[in-house]
């Protein structure tokens, strides 16, 4: 494998765990509108990191897609609100191991996010110095896999490596021609023969890109 030159995350189940705080923002505006329905934890984190379309469809189902597609959009707004102000859960290690990356690589986030979401993470969390470019679909309305690539285009990246944690990341790099190094502490659940590079905590990632480089 030719030396990685740079490192494309994701955020959701990778950098940060946002869903308790976005659970709460989505259950209190559903409240306020007078729904009748509550989304529970297990139904946040089974939808973390998926794009729009699928995400309303599972959450809510019962809804025709222009209503749930509207009420997501709402539900976006207020997330991205309470975030930028509270942020939410960095995995351990997270910002001494950012600095250590970023001495080597150039850091960049690709996410299937809404528009400001990444800024709600980097300014919560005082973070937005580490990472070169970002993009999102609520950006784009691009696919994941297409957002890769056309951040790696724009910033002349040759051999970046995607950091993601469920099964969505790792398609959206194959569709993005890039290798995939799969974080097995997010919300993912990927079987052994599906990945090749793999971390069990955020920390571990600089001794692991020096194994990929070696081997």
């Amino acid at each position: 494998m030719p030396k990685i030159d740079s490192i494309i995350f994701d955020l959701d189940g990778t950098l940060w765990d946002a869903s308790a705080g976005v659970l709460d923002a989505w259950n209190d505006l559903i409240q306020k509108e007078g729904l009748s329905m509550r989304i529970s934890e297990k139904q946040m984190q089974g939808v973390m990191g998926l794009g729009i379309e699928d995400l309303a469809a599972k959450l809510f189902p019962g809804l025709e897609r222009e209503e749930r597609l509207a009420l997501v959009e709402r539900c976006y707004v207020a997330e991205t609100e309470y975030l930028y102000d509270h942020g939410a859960i960095l995995y351990p290690k997270l910002e001494e191991t950012l600095r250590e990356l970023a001495r080597e690589y150039p850091l960049f986030v690709v996410s299937n996010c809404q528009k400001n979401y990444i800024e709600a993470f980097y300014h919560s969390h005082g973070l937005g110095g580490y990472f070169r470019d970002r993009e999102c679909s609520g950006n784009t309305g691009l696919s994941k896999g297409k957002n890769i690539r056309l951040l790696a285009d724009r910033n002349h990246l040759s051999h970046p490596i995607y950091v993601g944690d469920i099964r969505g990341d790792l398609r959206a790099s194959e569709e993005a021609g890039i290798p995939f190094l799969y974080a097995r502490y997010g919300y993912g659940d990927l079987t052994p023969e599906e990945y090749t590079y793999y971390v069990d905590a955020f920390g571990d990632l600089p001794a692991c890109l020096r194994q990929i480089t070696q081997s």
